[in-house]
């Protein structure tokens, strides 16, 4: 099957493409409006963006709320979307008004952040607490990139001095409207290129 965005175009073209690009990390964010309206709202287009500095992004697809709200206020928090909180991040996907708070629609407790004035999901086992760096507007979609001032990490989550994936559970966005979870991990190490296999072998 050949797929040709020119050709199919548009949410069609956007559903084939969402059903491949899997399994997608979700950004659940929380901001607040210049009026100061709480919104927490899912994005599955999520990830790291830089080392150093720490970076994290998120796209907004259209102009929501989150995106019109980190503008205003230059701040945003990601909370972690684990497992035991699937219907919540899936009911914050609501087209709620402006006007309405996820957090109270939903039942979700905020909680102050450390960094930033914009609360977290006290539910959450992570926290990300971000000022806006920079945005990317592509298309009919805007980039969010969020330099990471503060990480909140529960300590039932960790195992020493790292979070433990089994603990964290993470959910996952997939194609339509599916989603996954954790499933099988598998851990491997990378290979350095003085222990290639073959690598003192005799040349041909």
């Amino acid at each position: 099957m050949d797929v040709d965005p020119d050709v199919v175009g548009g949410r069609e073209f956007y559903a084939v493409l969402n059903s491949v690009v899997v399994p997608r990390p979700i950004a659940w964010v929380s901001s607040v409006s210049a009026d100061g309206v709480l919104n927490l709202a899912p994005h599955s287009f999520f990830t790291v963006a830089c080392v150093r500095p720490p970076m994290v992004q998120f796209t907004s697809v259209g102009r929501k709320d989150s995106l019109t709200n980190v503008e205003a206020t230059g701040e945003f928090v990601v909370n972690f979307a684990a497992e035991r909180l699937f219907e919540q991040v899936n009911a914050t996907g609501t087209n709620f008004p402006a006007g309405v708070s996820e957090f109270e629609a939903v039942g979700l407790t905020p909680e102050p952040a450390r960094a930033v004035a914009v609360p977290r999901v006290a539910e959450s086992p992570v926290a990300i607490e971000c000022t806006l760096h920079t945005t990317l507007e592509l298309g009919d979609s805007t980039v969010v990139i969020g330099h990471v001032r503060h990480l909140a990490i529960a300590s039932e989550v960790m195992d020493g001095d790292h979070p433990d994936i089994q603990r964290l559970r993470p959910l996952a966005r997939l194609g339509k409207d599916e989603w996954s979870t954790l499933g099988e991990v598998r851990a491997i190490s990378r290979i350095r290129y003085d222990d290639w296999p073959g690598h003192f072998a005799p040349k041909q």
